[in-house]
Order: C-alpha cells, then structure tokens, then sequence
C-alpha cells in the first residue's frame, strides 16, 4: 500500500465485518486484518443464529440499547444483503411459580428497553404454538427472529469488499508502534500504516487492546456446546425455546433454536476454560446438553443428533462472578490515541453488529470529517442457487449454465455452480470451512460424507489450491500429504 491507510480494522468476524461495511459509506482507505485464513474462523461461525429482542438485558445498558436497535433494523438490512431469516418469536418457557416471577421480572425488563410483542401465555396457548414443547406458561417475544449468521457475516464482508475495502487473511497483528502520528502495525507478512485503528478482535480484543496501548481489560473465554439434530425434526420446532435463564452462569440455558435450513441446535452450555481457541466437545456436556434439551423438549433422542460442535464467548465477567458486563466501545485518546476499541461484544453482538458499528461511526466523527461517498452501493445479492427455485426455473438455470445441473452435496442439493460462486467474486472461499459456509455443503444429514471429496477437487480444480496446501479451516489444519487416488 503506497499511502498511509485512513483505518485498519483488526478481525473479520461479524463485528469487524458490520464496522468495515459501514465505513464504506465514506471517502476513506480501509482494510481489515484477520488472523485466521478465511472467513468463520471463531465466535461468528460457532453461535445459535438468534436475533435476540433485547429483554435479557440491562435496562440502560449499550447492550440492550444496541441489541433492541439492531432487531428492529434487521429485516431491512438482511433484505439489502440478501441473507435469509425469518421472524419466528420466541418461547422462554416456565414449570412453577418461581420460573412465572422471574418471567414477569423479564417481561418488565423488556417493556422498559422498548421491545415490542412481549407476553405471557398460559399452557394451552403454548401447546398451540408449539405441541411439542413442555412447560406450564410462557413469555413470547414476537420480535425474535433466526438468520444464516455465516451468510450474513460472508454478506456485511462481501458488501464492505464491493465498495472498495481491503481484506488481508492469515495476518494476526503482533506489533502496534506509533510513527509520526501514524500506527505501524505489524500484521503477518504485512506492515500497514493507518491513522486510525478499530479493536474487534473479539476473543483476543484484550490483547490486541494491549498491544495498542490499553491495559486493564481481560476476556475470559467461556466454552458452549452444541449438537446439530437432523432436519427430519424440523416441524416439532417452529421457533426457539428457551428455558428459564440462570443469569449468573453467565448464560441463558440450554435452548433450543431451529436454522432456517431445517435443523434444531441444542445448546450452549456455559464452561469457563483456559484459552480462546479450545473448541473441543466434551462426553459429560454432551450428556446434560441432552437431559436439559428434554426438559422442554421431551421427544429428543440422541439419535437424532448428527453433529457437536463448540463455541467461545469472550466474556469480561469471570467464573467468580459470571452473569454480563456491558459492551465496552471506547476511546481513550491518552493511552491508545487514534484507536477505538470494542472489547468484550458477546451475545447480542451477532444482532446488534450493525448499531455497534454506528457506534463506532459516532465516536471517530467526533473528530474527523466523514463525507460520505455518492457511489457507496449498499445492495449485494447472493449467488442465484437451484436448491432456491421451482422447478421451471431450475430448468431454465440449468439451460443456461450446465454447472446448476451437477450435484455435489446431496443432502442440501449443492451443485457445482453453487461451489464456483463460492470459489469466486470479491472474498472467495480459500479454507474447506470457507468454503462450507459459503455455499452450505457438508452441512446436510451425512456431515460431508458423500461430498468433502468432491469439494477438495473442485477447489484444486476451480481454484487452483493444491491439495497438499489445502486447509480444513485454521492455521496448521491441513488435510493431505500427498496425493492418493482420484476421486
């Protein structure tokens, strides 16, 4: 880069995303540095899809605040990004009188956030909501929806990429020092100078908030599990159930959540651990994921379970405390100048991504002059998919591209259109989870049984990655030494 950027943005998860596509609106040089190879390297890729209402949190809080703001803009926005969701409600379900009081509690606590569609129904009102799930009353919230929270962190990062913004992958920042009035940063192979700096590194934000000057922060990493159960549920769930929060975990329950593509989720759990990247599942969760999933959810089987996976939540609350801090969206000029750091964005931040990068927006326009840009294109589409259409229109797609008609993925009817586009345009997939997340291959009943091969020889076909180089997702993940059959 031959002139000294306006911002470098540090992490391409969700947050980083929402921010660099935000900051595209104006006339400024961005670019993001992600450590990881690809997109979906951490919390972004590992989460429930919730759109959370906003009743969970503190009245007066800048979670609740941003959390309500970001609902309420979610439609409109996943109708400019064309991303999927779907405004299912949401059930938080209650046994005895002490779960019916801790329900009024967040019904009151939800009136005064401003979120909308909130009641209590009785059980014969529930079990015509939702036959299959438990329980003896619960508070609906109308406003709670599902969205592809891949698709649409891919969707904030590809938008931000259409209007001019650079990403830089497999580039962690190891060295921030300040050089006439500019920051040096040390990102991988690459040295960047930038005027500004924005902190979403989520679970290393407190790092990297160190590394550029700001001390006195400290994620402590909180382990959920999940399992994935298999579609042929899909009609026992028409939208999440909760139970009863313990709000002191530092959770909200073991819930179940239904995706747009059919699946349920059971999960997450709440386990403090030692470091940030410890996505290991374990036997013991996995048995109380299912004994808590059947108490609002009796027909579980584990059987019906095709997948576990984790998540982990960078908290600033530790295990001797737990419950929720705030999200901390700051500057601090004396000891990190030119910097704004956003540090500890748990849940909600996935719903509030785009209010918190408002935010951000807020705070540099105290003292820079943002023009915004006439030819900023906030419309980004998907690429066109025959799992989407009728079958007259799937004829007509095959008719014009041969590739729409080639199935690679059975299970979620994936062709090999659908892994080009993926393999293509602005931020093309480069790891196979990349590439998974993109196009929703290997994500049917059998997992990528019957396709990861397919897909490891389209992406050495299409996009020119050998396999011997080929990552699975992180750093240090690669799948082949060598070459063994065809396939």
């Amino acid at each position: 880069m031959d002139r000294p950027l306006d911002i470098t943005i540090i992490g391409a998860g969700v947050i980083g995303c929402a921010v660099a596509r935000e900051l595209s609106r104006y006339h400024l040089r961005v670019a993001v540095a992600e450590a990881h190879p690809d997109l979906f390297g951490g919390t972004s890729a590992r989460n429930s899809g919730v759109i959370h209402a906003g009743f969970h949190n503190a009245p007066g809080s800048l979670m609740a605040r941003l959390c309500v703001e970001g609902n309420r803009l979610f439609s409109d926005l996943t109708a400019h990004l064309d991303v999927p969701m779907r405004r299912t409600g949401k059930l938080v379900v209650g046994f005895d009188e002490e779960d019916r009081a801790h329900l009024l509690s967040m019904l009151e606590r939800g009136r005064r956030n401003g979120v909308p569609g909130l009641k209590l129904m009785g059980r014969d009102e529930l079990r015509k909501l939702a036959p299959a799930v438990a329980g003896e009353f619960a508070l609906y919230s109308a406003s709670t929806g599902i969205v592809d929270p891949f698709q649409w962190t891919w969707a904030l990062a590809e938008n931000a990429a259409q209007n001019g913004v650079r990403f830089l992958f497999s580039s962690p920042l190891t060295a921030a020092v300040r050089q006439d009035g500019l920051w040096a940063l040390t990102v991988g192979s690459h040295t960047l100078y930038s005027r500004w700096v924005i902190n979403c590194a989520g679970l290393f934000s407190d790092k990297v908030a160190a590394l550029l000057g700001l001390t006195g922060y400290e994620i402590y990493p909180c382990r959920g599990e999940y399992f994935l159960l298999d579609e042929r549920l899909s009609s026992l769930l028409p939208l999440p159930a909760y139970p009863v929060p313990n709000y002191r975990t530092g959770g909200l329950g073991i819930h179940l959540t239904p995706t747009l593509e059919g699946n349920i989720l059971i999960g997450p759990s709440t386990e403090y651990i030692d470091g940030p990247t410890d996505w290991r599942t374990t036997a013991p969760t996995q048995d109380m994921l299912l004994r808590e999933g059947r108490r609002i959810f009796p027909s579980l089987s584990r059987s019906d379970c095709i997948r576990a996976f984790a998540g982990v939540r960078p908290k600033l609350t530790g295990p001797d405390r737990g419950g929720y801090d705030d999200f901390v969206i700051c500057r601090r000029e004396d000891v990190s100048p030119r910097v704004i750091h956003l540090i500890g964005i748990e849940s909600p931040g996935l719903t509030a991504s785009v209010p918190i990068a408002r935010e951000v927006i807020r705070l540099l326009g105290l003292t820079e002059s943002l023009v915004e840009r006439a030819d900023f294109d906030p419309i980004r589409q998907r690429p066109m998919s025959l799992r989407h259409l009728g079958p007259a229109a799937q004829a007509r797609l095959i008719a014009d591209n041969p590739d729409h008609g080639e199935i690679v993925c059975r299970c979620r009817t994936i062709t090999r259109a659908d892994v080009a586009a993926a393999l293509s345009g602005p931020l093309p997939a480069r790891t196979l989870t990349g590439l998974k997340y993109r196009c929703g291959a290997m994500m049917g009943r059998c997992q990528g049984g019957y396709c990861q091969t397919r897909l490891v020889a389209l992406m050495e076909e299409l996009a020119g990655i050998p396999r011997e180089q080929l990552l699975y997702g992180p750093a240090g993940s690669r799948l082949f030494a060598g070459k063994v059959r065809d396939v």
